[in-house]
C-alpha cells in the first residue's frame, strides 16, 4: 500500500467516524467530505470502494443499528426514529423494513430476551443490519461468537 492510499484510507476513516458518531444529527455528502478532504463526488466514489456502500447508505445503516436498540429498549416508532435523526417517519419505516426485512413496529413487539443476556459486544455484531451479503455475514458472526 502506497503512503497516498494510506493517508487516503485516514482521511476516509475520519469521515466514517464523524457519522458514526453524529448519526442523530443533520448530516450530508459535502459535510462529510470536508471532513475527509475531498470533493463530493471524489469521497463518494472512494467511500463506496473502500467500504462497500455509498457514504449516505452508511449512515442510514447506522441510523437503523441505534434505531433497534431504541425499539428493543422499548422505545416507540416515532420516538426512536427522531432520536437518530430521521425526519420522515414514512422514510424511516421503509429503510428500516429494506435493511432489516421487518417493519419497525414488528420488530419493537417481538420478544428481544436473548440479546438482552448476551455481552453487549455479541449482541451488537449480532443485530447489526447488513446489507450486502448478509446471510455470509450471520453466520460469519455467529461462528466468531461460538469460538
Amino acid at each position: 500500500m502506497t503512503p497516498q492510499e494510506i493517508e487516503t484510507l485516514t482521511y476516509l476513516r475520519r469521515a466514517r467516524d464523524l457519522i458514526d458518531r453524529e448519526y442523530a444529527k443533520p448530516l450530508d455528502v459535502p459535510a462529510m467530505a470536508r471532513r475527509a478532504l475531498m470533493s463530493p463526488a471524489h469521497f463518494s466514489r472512494r467511500f463506496h470502494a473502500v467500504y462497500g456502500e455509498t457514504p449516505y447508505s452508511y449512515l442510514m445503516t447506522r441510523r437503523i443499528e441505534r434505531a433497534m436498540a431504541l425499539l428493543r429498549a422499548g422505545a416507540s416508532v416515532t420516538d426512536a426514529c427522531m432520536e437518530v435523526g430521521c425526519s420522515s417517519l414514512g422514510s424511516f419505516s421503509s429503510r428500516f423494513a429494506e435493511v432489516v426485512g421487518e417493519t419497525p413496529t414488528a420488530y419493537r413487539s417481538r420478544e428481544h430476551d436473548a440479546v438482552n443476556v448476551m455481552p453487549t459486544c455479541i449482541a451488537k455484531t449480532l443485530t447489526r443490519p447488513m446489507r450486502n451479503n448478509a446471510s455470509s455475514r450471520i453466520g460469519e458472526a455467529a461462528g466468531a461468537a461460538a469460538v
